[in-house]
């Protein structure tokens, strides 16, 4: 298989520097246009691994995200949003950056270049067959994130990955592998833009329909998420009105009593 890096390729547009605002700003939106195209083409692959990931997790696993740079910080966004949209424990969906947690405001240098850290960080948590690693890279040749995929294949630990180049060395070390070919990016190279958001999208997609094939949202709301803040203790109590037509000091009640809207609703008389 030939492994052309279109992530690295030039850009459509040339002589930035001279365009306007809001030349550049069209242009930009015009590229981003082009991703969720670029996802719905990989949506045989992303439902390959979502299935897994609901199988590991059905098992008693977790789910690993693991990344450097943009990728390893989008990684982390979404398993740090999973507790409280879900109600899941902080442990069961895990962001790992290389550089570690420094790394999330400032960049490591070298850190992704690492051969066996990556292992090393998974390590830490225990990692056993029962979970599942997502590795992400946009290029495909990080190797912080290949060679930790390497040894959890040796190990049989199920392995999947997010990347937006075709026939990268990731994707044909992943058992589960999800490729989003977005193309060249307005600023050559910078994947921190079209890459990083069909990244995103993916990232989405997989925690998402995870969540909901748990069990995790009842009809369309999330009944298990955290009420750690006023909105969504107003969320919370809107929903206990709706569905259990009661007004909303009842719902207050039934929210201060049972502590969420699964709860809630479990137990009203």
């Amino acid at each position: 298989m030939i492994f052309t890096k279109t992530t690295e390729q030039d850009s459509h547009y040339n002589h930035l520097e001279k365009m306007s605002v809001s030349d550049l700003l069209v242009h930009i939106n015009n590229e981003d246009k082009t991703v969720p195209i670029a996802v719905e083409k990989s949506l045989p692959q992303i439902e390959k691994l979502t299935k897994q990931i609901v199988k590991q997790l059905q098992l008693g696993g977790r789910l690993f995200y693991l990344g450097a740079g943009t990728s390893g910080r989008l990684g982390i966004v979404d398993a740090s949003e999973c507790p409280p949209t879900f109600g899941v424990p902080h442990e069961l969906v895990v962001g790992l950056i290389a550089g570690g947690d420094s790394a999330i405001r400032k960049a490591v240098e070298f850190a992704e270049d690492s051969k066996n850290q990556g292992w090393l960080d998974l390590k830490e948590h225990k990692i056993s067959e029962k979970d599942i690693v997502v590795g992400i890279a946009a290029s495909g040749t990080t190797p912080y994130v290949i060679s930790a995929l390497i040894k959890c294949n040796a190990k049989k630990i199920p392995t999947g990955c997010i990347t937006c180049n075709k026939n990268s060395p990731l994707a044909n070390t992943a058992k589960f592998p999800v490729e989003v070919i977005v193309g060249p990016e307005f600023v050559t190279g910078s994947s921190r833009m079209k890459a990083g958001t069909a990244q995103k999208l993916v990232l989405n997609m997989l925690s998402t329909a995870t969540m909901i094939q748990l069990g995790k949202v009842k009809g369309n709301k999330m009944v298990d998420m955290q009420l750690s803040n006023n909105k969504l203790v107003q969320r919370a109590q809107n929903m206990l009105v709706k569905e259990l037509n009661i007004d909303l000091e009842k719902a207050k009640e039934l929210l201060e009593k049972f502590g969420n809207v699964r709860n809630a609703i479990k137990n009203h008389k």
